[in-house]
């Protein structure tokens, strides 16, 4: 039996995967958290195989999350499952230690697919990515731009466009603030745009937000 942890910051998502997997013979949903700091709580007591879980949480964004469980805990396996488009972070957070990334928009087969294959040690990406990535082909201009950031200036840049501030931005990425400083600079050279506020819409943009 596959040990599924569900961590999502919306209760209706979570109690609708905890519904959609009670009948599973072979998935069980052995716990259930809301961010990125109840993950690290859960997993230091309970036994975890799979982690199904968001990238945007008020508390410890996902990026970080991944990394820790990179680092702390290899054994477990994390699959995002994020309204974010797809072409715009998958490749960030399969390097940032995903093992999948799955829309919210799939079915229940799909998301069924996705933990049974990355529990074999496989990768789950959808086809279209996959080809995508195979043919060197992105589908958007936003897409070219966010392969051409590294993880962190990603993981900065959602970070800045949720309205945290360069000193909280250093404590959740346990770096410096001058550092933080330096990924803003290179991430407004990238987008184009000479202050915060035109990083910021930019960036919301670019993302379809």
């Amino acid at each position: 039996m596959i040990k599924l942890l569900v961590a999502d910051n919306h209760p209706i998502t979570r109690k609708g995967l905890e519904v959609l997997f009670s009948a599973s013979s072979n998935i069980k949903v052995v716990g259930s958290v809301d961010d990125g700091e109840a993950i690290l709580e859960f997993i230091k007591k309970n036994p975890v195989d799979i982690i199904l879980m968001e990238t945007d949480f008020p508390k410890l964004n996902g990026l970080t999350v991944l990394r820790y469980l990179k680092n702390d805990y290899p054994d477990i396996k994390a699959i995002i499952f994020s309204a974010q488009p797809e072409e715009v972070y998958a490749i960030n957070a399969i390097k940032a230690g995903a093992a999948g990334y799955i829309s919210k928009s799939v079915n229940v087969i799909t998301i069924n697919e996705a933990i049974l294959k990355v529990n074999d040690g496989g990768i789950y990406l959808s086809n279209d990515l996959t080809q995508q990535l195979a043919f060197g082909n992105r589908v958007s201009k936003s897409g070219t731009f966010y392969k051409k950031l590294s993880t962190r200036e990603a993981e900065v840049l959602k970070l800045l466009t949720v309205g945290k501030k360069n000193k909280e931005i250093s404590k959740e990425l346990d770096i410096n603030e001058k550092t933080v400083s330096t990924y803003k600079a290179r991430l407004m050279r990238k987008l184009k745009v000479t202050n915060l506020v035109d990083l910021v819409n930019q960036a919301k943009l670019t993302q379809g937000l």
